[in-house]
């Protein structure tokens, strides 16, 4: 550093561009590579230089760690000697070597880096010399790493979304079921509307079969054809037949046929006839999915696709990707539905076999209790009810022990009750995301559940207002939506995420999921990769645990509420004691049932449901099954009591005179 006594004498300045230049030149700083810089509203000194590094010679443009020197009014106001005093100190011999070994230091690890990755240097390092870049040279070096990071990064994303690509190609979805694909298959679509006999049909074709397969979109429905086919013979004797939904198992030894969820599909065990229920779920948002690799995937000679007219279109064009012969029944409602002349408007107009339907829980007990008030006994049916609870209370209305049902939408599939008029108290629901019009399919569906053939002449519908009855009326004209024909559904499997992993490196089930959603082949679209927004969320609290894929894969999967904080803690809970290999036994909680209200009631019985479908999947760390299915028994038995009882107490607060 020069000695102040030994500075040369600097003439008096403004502290203009031209004049820094000048102050730089008398300072003998020029000739160092000093320069000055005015930008961003700051005055800063630059050092200019060369390093070279594997026979390559790389200059730089760069501001020294403490090269910010003032904001141009202060440095304006600034005497010539202050500003050279400055100068002196902030570009002195000792900052222009400890700025040089720094940039040689970070050139040497850049090109190693770059030789690393197999990534050319050259565009990384032009950086060092960009007279634009106003920062300390330290932040430009961190800079220049992230521009590096972010390339590999990149780089790498698009080798993994390469090899995704590769591992996974959707055209050949349907060659993934060896078993099926190996057989000769043929397709039966038995199509018609509610009320057209349709699943009578096909489930008396597959009793009459030597062995099959029952597919429900319900573990009620499930429950309700395994009792069915119970009841069914061949030559004489009860056909011995199993239950299997995620939830439970019953396992006849030796059983020809099975009775299980859609899910829950043995795609290895080759039958003579199987049954997909409600095939018009293809088009289902959340669990299309399964019905597409129900079609795909069923092991039989024969199988029948039972639903709604709607789905004829899709199930042909998949016939033909399957290369399956089809055979197509269209099947009419056996009796005439009619929408009345006029609204019911008055809670005394309800009647005898009348079905009430809302959209919410909280409708439903409302409009129980109003009923009730009125001297009607009803049944109570809505989608929070156990399959047990929604049998016992349609029992109760098919015995006659209530007089009418007050529902929501869950009694359009699956409950076949003697219904002689459906009464919409709204055609608005709320489908997860905001408040709408139902469409016109799940109007017909509703609706479709009055006139039961043999009960009634005909079914009769009705709004409860004006608004809702003229809405209904014009729903039921609508012509049906045929579903797509292209786009079907396909949810991961374990097996699909293994492969990614396994080409990829990556052990994440969010990024996986995103991986199968974004990055596998789809070359025709027609199907298409899906997963639901509930598992994805799911998945990037999983990966903060130490679970396996297999692990993280199944809890994402578990059906239980992330909407009610009880059962979310219980799902979390059982997560973490899962990544600490614990054993967790079933507890059946402080609070005996018959303390609990209804609210309390029904989360304990999916609570003790949700345990159950993990202990099938992980029993060596869930292992209180059984107890897990006859707490869940118990609570809906406490459920059905605490409807009743309910039923009962309204009805008392009816003066006798008005009761009917």
């Amino acid at each position: 550093m020069t000695h102040p006594s030994s500075a040369p004498k600097i003439t008096a300045l403004e502290g203009d561009p031209a004049e820094d230049d000048e102050l730089i030149r008398q300072l003998g700083l020029a000739d160092k590579g000093i320069s000055l810089s005015r930008m961003e509203g700051r005055v800063f000194l630059r050092i200019t230089g060369e390093v070279s590094y594997g026979g390559r010679r790389i200059a730089y443009d760069l501001v020294p760690t403490q090269g910010v020197l003032a904001k141009p009014s202060k440095w304006r106001k600034m005497d010539a000697e202050a500003r050279g005093a400055l100068l002196r100190e902030r570009a002195s011999d000792e900052v222009i070597d400890t700025l040089h070994a720094d940039t040689t230091t970070f050139v040497q690890e850049l090109v190693e880096a770059c030789d690393d990755c197999d990534m050319d240097a050259e565009p990384f390092l032009q950086a060092l010399s960009d007279m634009q870049i106003s920062e300390p040279a330290g932040m430009v070096f961190d800079r220049i790493r992230m521009r590096l990071e972010h390339a590999v990064e990149r780089d790498m994303e698009e080798q993994h979304a390469e090899r995704t690509r590769q591992s996974i190609n959707l055209a050949e979805y349907p060659a993934s079921f060896d078993v099926a694909r190996r057989m000769k298959r043929k397709l039966i679509a038995v199509l018609g509307p509610t009320n057209s006999g349709k699943t009578h049909q096909a489930m008396e074709a597959l009793g009459k079969a030597p062995s099959g397969v029952y597919l429900a979109p319900l573990r009620l429905l499930a429950l309700e054809n395994y009792e069915r086919l119970q009841e069914m013979q061949q030559h004489g004797k009860p056909l011995k037949v199993s239950l299997v939904t995620g939830e439970e198992r019953r396992l006849m030894p030796g059983a020809t046929h099975v009775a299980s969820t859609v899910e829950m599909l043995d795609t290895q065990t080759p039958v003579d006839v199987a049954v997909i229920d409600e095939i018009q779920m293809l088009a289902d948002r959340d669990r299309g999915a399964a019905w597409t690799a129900a079609v795909c995937g069923a092991p039989a000679k024969v199988v029948y696709l039972v639903g709604a007219p709607e789905a004829r279109r899709a199930i042909e064009v998949l016939a033909a990707r399957l290369e399956c012969e089809l055979e197509v029944h269209l099947l009419k409602r056996k009796g005439p539905l009619t929408v009345e002349p006029a609204a019911v408007r008055k809670l005394s107009s309800l009647r005898r076999g009348d079905a009430v339907i809302c959209f919410s829980r909280r409708e439903v007990l409302m409009w129980r209790d109003m009923v009730t008030e009125m001297g009607l006994s009803v049944a109570t049916v809505y989608g929070n009810l156990s399959p047990e609870v929604r049998r016992a209370q349609a029992q109760r209305f098919r015995d006659g022990a209530a007089d009418v049902v007050v529902g929501t939408d869950a009694i359009a599939m699956g409950l076949n009750m003697p219904i002689a008029r459906v009464v919409m108290t709204t055609t608005v629901k709320y489908n997860g995301y905001e408040e709408e019009e139902i469409p016109a399919a799940l109007a017909r569906q509703i609706a479709g559940r009055a006139g039961r053939f043999g009960v009634h002449e005909e079914g009769l519908v009705a709004g409860y207002d004006n608004e809702t009855h003229n809405v209904m009326r014009s729903l039921l004209r609508e012509k049906p939506v045929p579903l797509k024909t292209t786009g079907f559904a396909v949810a991961p499997t374990l097996e699909h995420l293994h492969r990614i992993s396994s080409v990829t490196h990556e052990h994440a089930l969010a990024k996986l999921l995103k991986r199968f959603v974004h990055n596998i082949d789809v070359p025709d679209g027609f199907f298409y990769p899906r997963i639901t927004e509930d598992q994805f969320e799911r998945a990037a609290w999983l990966d903060t645990l130490e679970l396996t894929v297999a692990e993280k894969f199944a809890l994402s999967l578990v059906p239980i509420s992330s909407k009610v904080p009880s059962l979310q803690h219980a799902w979390e809970n059982w997560a973490r004691s899962l990544a600490q290999k614990k054993i967790t036994p079933l507890k059946s909680g402080e609070t005996p049932l018959h303390y609990m209200n209804l609210q309390e009631v029904e989360d304990a019985c999916r609570l003790y449901s949700a345990y159950a479908w993990l202990a099938y999947r992980q029993p060596e760390y869930f292992p209180d099954t059984e107890l897990a299915q006859r707490l869940s028994r118990e609570a809906s038995e406490r459920v059905d009591a605490i409807l009743q009882d309910q039923n009962s107490a309204a009805r008392k607060r009816q003066p006798r005179k008005f009761r009917r």
